[in-house]
C-alpha cells in the first residue's frame, strides 16, 4: 500500500513540475509595473486618462488584462468610470463584473482541483468577497447620480436584505466541501507525513454588516419619502460600528444623526467623499522545514503567499465649505482597506493549504528524481538534479496578487441643514495645513424633502 501512495504522489509531484516551466511562461507578463500608466492618471485625478491608458493597454497580443482577468478589466474600468461621471458606461461595466463573479462562483470547484497542482494564477480570476459588495455600493451611487433613486435603492438591497451578500458571505465558507483537502492528507498521513500546528490560519469572517451601504439606504429610504425604513437602516448602521469594532474604531458619526432629523423648512445637503487607494496585495514569503526528504537541499521550501500593503493616502482631513463661508468636516464611515482585508481571511486558510500541498508534491517528485540518480553512484549529479528542480519549482511558484486597484481606502461622510436654495460646494482634501486637493460643484441645487447628496473623489 505504502508503495501505491507513493507512486500516486510521486505522478502528482511530477505533473506538476511539468507545470513549473510553462507557468515561467505566464508570469511574464505579470507584475505591477504594467499598470503605472493606470496608475499615474488615477494619482492626479485623470480618470479619462487612466481610461484612455487601460484601452491602450488592451491592444495588441500581451494585454494589461488577460481574458482570465475579464472581472478586473470591468471591475478597474468600471471604477475609473465611475470617478469620471460615466456614470451609465460605468453600471455596465460594474454589472458585467457582478456577472462573472456569479458565474466563477458555480465553476471553483473544477479549477480548484487544478489549482492543487499549478498555482491559483493559471485559473479564471474569481473576484473577491469584498470586491462583490464594493461593486453594488458603487454601482449604487451611479444610479443615484443618472436621477434613479429605485435603481440605487436595488443595488444597495443586493448587499442588505437578509439573504443578501452580507448574510451570504458570513456562511460562504461554512460548507466548503473538504474532499480533496481530506484526501491528500490522508495520502500524506500514510507516508508519515502530519499537519504543522505552527502553520497560518484563515479566520472567520467577522464583518456582517457594512455601514457604507447602511448609509447610503439611509439616505436612499429618506429621499425615497420611506424614514420608518430609513430608520431601520439607521439602526443596522449603529449595530454595524457594534459588531465590528476591528473595522469601525472611530466614533459613531454624528452627521449620521443629523441627517434623520432635518429642521421644518430646512434641506439637508449629505457629502460623501472616497479617498486614498485600498491596500493591494503583494507577494510575500514562508520559510519551512520538510525534514523527511532524502535530498538535504530539497528541505527547505519557500513558499510564496499573497499580503496585503498599504498605499498610504497623504489626506488627513477633508473640509466642505458651502459658498465660500459655511463650512464642516467630513468624518470616517467605513475603513475600506480593513475591511478588503477582513474578508480575505475567509479564504486564507484554504490558499496557503493547497500553497503547501503543492509546492510538497513538486519537491517530493525532485526528491524521488534526485535520489533515484544518487542510488546510480552520481551524489554530484544527483545534487545538480536537487538545485535545478528546486530553482524551476521556487520560479514557478507565484503568489496570486490580483485584485481590483482603483477600490478607495476610506469613506468619509457628512452633512449641514440649510435653506432651500442654490449653493456653491468646494471640498477640500488636507494633508496637514496644505490643501493638496479641492473639488467644487457650482449651482448646487438644495431642495427640501428630497435626497441631496454630494459625490467627491481624491485617491491621493
Amino acid at each position: 500500500m505504502k508503495n501505491i501512495v507513493t507512486n500516486s504522489v510521486r505522478m502528482i509531484g511530477t505533473f506538476a513540475l511539468f507545470y513549473c516551466f510553462v507557468l515561467l511562461l505566464l508570469s511574464c507578463a505579470s507584475g505591477a509595473n504594467v499598470y503605472r500608466g493606470i496608475d499615474d492618471a488615477v494619482y492626479r485625478n485623470d480618470f479619462e486618462m487612466g481610461l484612455q491608458a487601460i484601452k491602450k493597454g488592451q491592444e495588441g497580443l500581451n494585454p494589461i488584462y488577460p481574458e482570465r482577468n475579464a472581472i478586473l478589466l470591468y471591475l478597474d474600468r468600471g471604477l475609473l468610470e465611475h470617478y469620471a461621471g460615466n456614470y451609465r458606461e460605468s453600471s455596465m461595466d460594474l454589472l458585467n463584473a457582478e456577472l462573472l463573479i456569479e458565474e466563477a462562483y458555480t465553476r471553483s470547484i473544477s479549477e480548484d482541483i487544478a489549482s492543487y497542482i499549478a498555482n491559483d494564477n493559471t485559473k479564471t480570476y474569481p473576484g473577491e468577497d469584498y470586491e462583490d459588495i464594493y461593486i453594488n455600493v458603487f454601482n449604487a451611487l451611479n444610479y443615484y447620480n443618472r436621477g434613479n433613486l429605485e435603481g440605487a435603492m436595488v443595488e444597495i438591497r443586493k448587499i442588505t436584505i437578509s439573504n443578501g451578500k452580507l448574510d451570504l458571505l458570513s456562511r460562504k465558507y461554512e460548507n466548503t466541501r473538504p474532499d480533496i483537502r481530506n484526501w491528500l492528507m490522508e495520502q500524506l498521513r500514510k507516508i508519515g507525513f502530519m499537519r504543522n500546528p505552527d502553520w497560518p490560519q484563515g479566520q472567520a469572517v467577522n464583518f456582517s454588516n457594512s455601514a457604507l451601504a447602511r448609509y447610503l439606504s439611509l439616505l436612499f429610504y429618506l429621499g425615497d419619502g420611506k424614514p420608518d425604513d430609513a430608520r431601520i437602516e439607521f439602526e443596522q448602521l449603529k449595530a454595524a460600528y457594534t459588531a465590528n469594532p476591528n473595522i469601525y474604531k472611530t466614533p459613531f458619526p454624528v452627521s449620521a444623526s443629523e441627517a434623520m432629523n432635518v429642521p421644518p423648512r430646512e434641506a439637508r445637503l449629505n457629502v460623501i467623499a472616497f479617498t486614498g487607494l485600498s491596500p493591494i496585495k503583494a507577494e510575500g514569503t514562508f520559510n519551512s522545514i520538510f525534514p523527511f526528504f532524502q535530498t538535504p537541499f530539497l528541505r527547505l521550501p519557500v513558499f510564496k503567499l499573497p499580503k496585503f500593503t498599504g498605499r498610504k493616502s497623504e489626506i488627513n482631513r477633508i473640509e466642505v465649505i458651502v459658498n465660500g463661508k459655511d463650512s464642516f468636516s467630513l468624518d470616517l464611515l467605513e475603513d475600506m482597506g480593513a475591511v478588503m482585508e477582513e474578508t480575505y481571511n475567509a479564504r486564507f486558510s484554504n490558499l496557503f493549504f493547497k500553497t503547501y500541498i503543492r509546492t510538497l508534491l513538486k519537491y517530493a517528485a525532485a526528491d524521488v528524481t534526485a535520489s533515484r540518480v544518487a542510488e546510480r553512484g552520481s551524489s554530484s549529479a544527483a545534487m545538480l538534479s536537487a538545485i535545478m528542480a528546486k530553482a524551476a519549482i521556487d520560479a514557478s511558484e507565484s503568489a496570486d496578487i490580483r485584485m481590483s486597484r482603483y477600490l478607495p481606502d476610506k469613506a468619509y461622510i457628512g452633512g449641514i441643514n440649510l435653506r432651500p436654495g442654490t449653493y456653491t460646494v468646494t471640498v477640500n482634501y488636507h494633508s496637514g495645513r496644505r490643501i493638496i486637493a479641492s473639488d467644487e460643484h457650482r449651482n448646487v441645487n438644495v431642495r427640501a424633502d428630497v435626497l441631496n447628496l454630494i459625490e467627491s473623489v481624491s485617491l491621493k
